[in-house]
This record gives C-alpha cells, sequence and structure tokens, in this order.
C-alpha cells in the first residue's frame, strides 16, 4: 500500500467539520489575506528558488534573503554552485543553520541538474525530488511558485495548521499532503498553501493560537477543544 492510500484511509476516518466546510475555509483566507499569494523568499527563477528553499530549511525567509542577495551575485547558476568549493560555500550560508549539509546538498543538488538535466531545473514532481537535498516540500514550491503547477506545500505552518483544523490526523509531511489533496479542491492547492503560511505567522502561532479572534474558529478541531 503506498502512501496516498494510506492517507486516504486514514482520511475516511477522520469528521471534520472543516474538511465538510474547505469552501467557507478558502474564501474566509482569501478575504483576510488576499495579497499572500507567492512565497517570501526572494528569487529571480527556478533556479534561484531552488536554492533558496533549500537554504530555508530551520531558518527564517528573511535570514535567506539576506544571504541570497549577495549569494547569488557570486554564484549565477548551477554550474557555479556544481564547480564550488564546500568549504567556501559554507561559508557563505552559514549563517543560515545546518550550513555544512545545506552546502553539500546544493553542490549535489547543482551537480546533477547539470550533469541529468542539461543546466536546467527540472519542472516536474518526480525529477525534482530525484535531486539531492530536494524533498517533496521543496519541489512543490518550485512547481507552485515558478511553472504555475497546482501543488500542496507542508512547510511548518501547514504541518500545524491542518492538524489543529482537524484535515489531517497525520504528522508525516507526505501522509500531510496527500490528505489535503483530497480535501481541498485542486486549482486551489498553491494559493491555499500560501494563505496557510499567512494565517500561521499572524494568528495561528505555534506556541499561542490567537483562536478567540481567528474566523476559522467555529470550523476548529483544535480551537473548539481550548478555545
Amino acid at each position: 500500500m503506498n502512501e496516498e492510500e494510506k492517507s486516504s484511509n486514514t482520511l475516511n476516518q477522520i469528521y471534520s467539520p472543516a474538511a465538510e466546510n474547505i469552501h467557507k475555509i478558502i474564501q474566509i483566507l482569501k478575504e483576510e489575506y488576499p495579497q499572500a499569494r507567492s512565497t517570501s523568499l526572494e528569487h529571480r527563477n527556478a533556479f534561484e528558488l531552488l536554492i533558496a528553499t533549500i537554504l530555508a530549511a530551520q531558518s527564517t525567509d528573511k535570514l535567506v534573503n539576506k544571504v541570497t542577495k549577495d549569494l547569488f551575485k557570486k554564484y549565477k547558476s548551477p554550474y557555479d554552485f556544481a564547480n564550488a568549493k564546500v568549504e567556501e560555500l559554507e561559508q557563505d550560508i552559514k549563517s543560515t543553520g545546518f550550513y555544512r549539509n545545506k552546502a553539500r546538498s546544493i553542490i549535489s543538488c547543482c551537480k546533477t541538474i547539470v550533469e541529468n538535466f542539461g543546466g536546467i531545473v527540472p519542472q516536474n514532481i518526480e525529477d525534482l525530488t530525484s535531486l539531492p537535498g530536494v524533498g517533496r516540500k521543496t519541489a512543490n514550491v518550485v512547481l507552485g511558485n515558478i511553472f504555475g503547477k497546482q501543488a500542496i506545500i507542508v512547510d511548518t505552518h501547514m504541518r500545524r495548521i491542518a492538524k489543529r483544523l482537524g484535515l489531517t490526523v497525520n504528522d508525516d509531511p507526505t501522509k500531510i499532503e496527500f490528505d489535503l489533496m483530497k480535501i481541498v479542491p485542486q486549482e486551489e492547492w498553491t494559493d491555499f498553501s500560501h494563505k496557510i503560511v499567512a494565517l500561521g505567522r499572524t494568528i495561528c502561532l505555534a506556541k499561542k493560537p490567537k483562536c478567540s479572534i481567528c474566523r476559522l474558529l467555529p470550523y476548529c478541531k483544535y480551537g473548539q477543544e481550548n478555545a
């Protein structure tokens, strides 16, 4: 049984007001966060967004944007990163944290892009996730923001909020992704992902969610149990 089938079986066991009212939730999010339409990671193309997303793991978009401002002047293409000295790249990205692993992942990723894809970032989930250091979350960020493909992006905000709402009972990001793909209309996947991030940064905070002022409270499992 694959992950999608497992997710589907789990989903059938969930009674969730949020799932039943997903269209209302989507409308509320659009009203509350009309400007949340893309990632806050600064980029000019698919390649830059791919690298920035790898750097954003266990870091903040604000910090990554500060680093990539100079980084993308020094390394302008996959070829530049593929030929970079790992010790030098480590110092260039040190402030993002986990810099040793990230430097090695970025160099390996870019070598694969050069060797297997002619220096061009691939445009499908299978090829993207074949790149070293690129998981489904990173791949979906690129697909949804650059290539205009609908994608559920399961970052820390989505993991937290989807479970609080009662849209999933899973902790694994891939299982959460497949759960949400069953509930959220496909044409809303990318936009829904961006607006959930906005909600997570303003209202549904990790430690002290502001349930009393959240418009999703009537549909939220966590809010109804804890508010």
